[in-house]
């Protein structure tokens, strides 16, 4: 009796399958191996220089400096850039957001109608003097003007939400001993949320340079405070926390709800008491009437 025959043809076909896999995968493995000596591509987690969430040291990495090693006062001679100081608070300094031009334009626009600021009552949501606030102020209506209007598109680019979302600019003033207690931008009372909804990012814009004080600290921020490169011209009450100095045209952006639409307590923050000199300051509070993942 014949014996069928089985053809191998189909093994060998296998087998070269594999082989041309095998061939493809250490070519692979040697490419990525000549981008990582190269530098071209690297590891997550394996950079030692990789900025850690609550590590402010790497901050020094990202300032602009002058050729002799010092930090410009003039921020690189004016030039635009954003550095992300803090994940917890979400914050941001965007340096030479504003000329010195429209710092003095919103100054101007704002002296005649300066008066007593008064903070958000938690209960009835309407405002009433307070001792924990010590500034004057006032409200510019949004989009009075043209430079105005300009201001509160950067403002909107800066933290993606639509200008609509932003209420009018708080043009603020601080004199020798005057401060603001440490506080939440968020709203606690149903009022505010009810109308015109909650405040979910604040930019704030320093109209003014302060010799001395005026800082504005978050207490409750995480890192390691003592790593800012500005840590020793920080006054006692800047050194309760992370602290942003003010200089004149620089904006801080900061959130006061979490990307999930909880609050977020460590987005606590006060303006140090001014020790010297004067501040100067414009505050613009971005809202949203609903915020859902």
């Amino acid at each position: 009796m014949a014996k069928a025959r089985y053809s191998r043809l189909p093994g060998r076909k296998s087998s070269s399958s594999s082989t041309m896999i095998l061939t493809m995968l250490l070519t692979f493995t040697f490419v990525i191996l000549i981008l990582l000596a190269l530098g071209i591509l690297s590891i997550p987690g394996t950079n030692s220089s990789s900025r850690k969430a609550n590590d402010l040291s790497s901050i020094v990495h990202t300032s602009h400096l002058s050729s002799d090693g010092d930090y410009d006062d003039d921020g690189g001679k004016g030039e635009r850039w954003a550095e992300v100081i803090s994940w917890e608070p979400r914050a941001f300094v965007y340096h030479n957001f504003l000329t010195k031009e429209e710092c003095e334009y919103l100054i101007n626009l704002a002296k005649p109608n300066m008066q007593k600021s008064t903070v958000v009552d938690n209960e009835t949501g309407k405002s009433k003097d307070s001792r924990v606030r010590t500034s004057s102020g006032t409200f510019l209506q949004r989009g009075r003007d043209k430079k105005i209007r300009e201001i509160e598109q950067r403002i909107a680019d800066f933290a993606f939400i639509p200008v609509e979302h932003g209420e009018g600019l708080q043009v603020l003033h601080y004199e020798i001993g005057q401060k603001y207690e440490p506080h939440f931008d968020y709203f606690s009372d149903e009022f505010n949320t009810r109308n015109g909804g909650q405040r979910i990012a604040t930019v704030l814009m320093y109209l003014s340079d302060v010799e001395e004080g005026g800082e504005t600290v978050f207490p409750a921020a995480k890192g390691n405070f003592s790593a800012v490169p500005w840590w020793n011209e920080l006054s006692e009450c800047g050194k309760k926390g992370l602290s942003v100095k003010p200089k004149m045209g620089d904006a801080l952006l900061f959130w006061s709800m979490n990307p999930d639409a909880s609050l977020d307590p460590s987005s606590l923050h006060g303006g140090c008491a001014v020790i010297k000199g004067n501040k100067w300051s414009a505050t613009k509070w971005m809202r949203v009437n609903e915020y859902k993942i």
